[in-house]
């Protein structure tokens, strides 16, 4: 009588009389399958039309699930009343000239333009400086190291001199070359083909492209204390690690990126498992000691001995969509609110003390009366104590969802107003996965496993170095020399470790 999605509802003037010639209860039995399926109906239009209401402005989708329809911008940022561009007191990057620059080029002055009068002989009363700043021809320089060969008078036995370390083949490229090869096509994804030719642009000289997949296998072996010094001090010692995770092919199939991080130090790992498999295997949420930032994805919370903090970025997208899809008016008193405590704890790092009491307490009030208006308006169902209680989670509209998630994870929410150490968002670890990324865009996928865990410890190493304000070839040459830089050095300076 009824049919699919596909087909029509098909219910013939004989058939309607048909059922309710049969008396008043057939008439309500029919009358009930047709609201039901109407609802039924009703809720799965809703539920299309909020997943093609979703963008990545207004939930946690990603930018490039936009297509080309993408949604006009809109920040969730608020204008700060501030003049645009560089502000008071800010140090800028302007080019400035060097007191003694390498060379010096005077342009002399042999014969006045006005009166063609001679000035050859008149010595200059000033000068006007420019300078220019350029590169100079780049070309590879050969050492050649000669072992000697000497015969002992004594023995009579051949004795050769011993080589530099490192200097094991009869022709090489130095750490250098290689370093640069490395750092090109892990950190700038330039392709293996690209990265030899723009060795022959600059210098004349094009390693093959097994050259540089065996340097970057060297790297990675020699960057692997470094990187595991890194896991551990996040497990031990950071007081604030962001966590995330994002797809990433391998070998042409899903696996997931998952990353640790802090403001000095990065840590990722790849697992074809998303959730808790892949979690425990990175090894770092299941003994890390410190505060865990992420967004809500449901293993997180299996790890129950660590404090948790949630992105609250995420949370103003989600409560975006509710404003535009559902016009929730508390959803919109939230999203103000939240601003709000993230300025007060931005003034309250300024001025390095803690919110006050009466603030906390404000604060508190606020969020959960906002919680509870919106409970009003979106009531939870009561369940029939006359009908059998169905298997699972209760149904939940999207906005009593959110509520719930609000109200059972508020210390999560609020971590970041109680302790100014732990940030409003999870920007940290979106910045560092965000790379990874690109790489994906450029390359499509990752031909081995083995070469998507090269990658991850090389680009580990380069993160942290690079968060540490060192030169990142130097520190790629101290490597392949077998002398990586170890964070514990530069975190044991910073008076936040100490």
């Amino acid at each position: 009588m009824i049919g699919s999605m596909t087909n029509k509802v098909q219910m013939s003037r004989d058939e309607i009389r048909a059922v309710y010639e049969q008396g008043e209860e057939a008439v309500v039995t029919l009358v009930e399958s047709l609201l039901a399926q109407i609802n039924g109906l009703m809720e799965r239009m809703q539920k299309l039309e909020d997943q093609v209401a979703k963008n990545s402005r207004n939930s946690g989708k990603p930018p490039i699930s936009d297509g080309l329809a993408k949604p006009a911008p809109k920040s969730l940022r608020k204008t700060s009343g501030k003049a645009s561009g560089g502000q008071p007191g800010h140090e800028g990057t302007t080019l400035k000239m060097v007191s003694e620059p390498k060379y010096i080029e005077v342009h002399e002055v042999s014969r006045c333009p006005h009166c063609a009068n001679d000035l050859s002989q008149v010595e200059a009363a000033t000068y006007l400086p420019r300078q220019v700043f350029d590169l100079p021809p780049v070309e590879i320089e050969v050492t050649e190291h000669r072992a000697e060969v000497k015969q002992c008078p004594g023995c009579g036995e051949q004795v050769i001199g011993c080589f530099p370390a490192g200097v094991t083949q009869p022709v090489q490229y130095g750490p250098r070359l290689c370093a640069q090869a490395v750092y090109l096509h892990h950190y700038h994804f330039v392709p293996l083909e690209r990265t030899a030719e723009i060795f022959s642009d600059f210098y004349g000289q094009a390693p093959s492209q097994g050259t540089v997949v065996n340097a970057a296998e060297r790297l990675g072996e020699s960057v692997q204390p470094a990187v595991q010094e890194v896991k551990e001090l996040l497990i031990h010692q950071e007081p604030v690690v962001h966590l995330d995770e994002s797809g990433l092919r391998v070998e042409g199939k899903l696996h997931w990126l998952h990353s640790a991080s802090s403001q000095r130090l990065t840590y990722y790992t790849v697992h074809p498992k998303r959730g808790r498999a892949g979690m425990d295997n990175m090894g770092v949420l299941p003994h890390m000691t410190g505060t865990a930032v992420h967004d809500d994805w449901q293993p997180y919370w299996h790890y129950t001995h660590v404090r948790h903090s949630l992105c609250n970025a995420h949370h103003l997208r989600r409560l975006c969509f509710l404003v535009e899809q559902y016009q929730q008016g508390w959803a919109e008193e939230m999203s103000a609110l939240l601003r709000e405590m993230k300025q007060a704890t931005d003034l309250a790092r300024q001025a390095e003390e803690p919110l006050s009491a009466s603030q906390l307490t404000d604060f508190d009030t606020r969020y959960d009366n906002i919680v509870a208006q919106g409970f009003e308006l979106n009531p939870l169902p009561t369940p029939d104590p006359d009908k059998p209680r169905s298997r699972g989670r209760p149904k939940h509209t999207p906005a009593q969802n959110f509520l719930l998630h609000l109200q059972q994870h508020k210390p999560a929410v609020l971590a970041f107003l109680y302790d100014l150490t732990i940030p409003f968002d999870n920007n940290q670890a979106e910045r560092d996965v965000r790379m990874v990324k690109l790489k994906q865009k450029i390359s499509g996928t990752f031909r081995s496993s083995d070469g998507a865990h090269l990658f991850c410890q090389i680009r580990s190493y380069i993160s942290t170095v690079r968060k540490n304000g060192l030169p990142v070839l130097d520190s790629l040459v101290d490597a392949l020399n077998g002398h990586p830089f170890l964070p514990s050095d530069s975190l044991s300076l910073s008076p936040a470790h100490a």
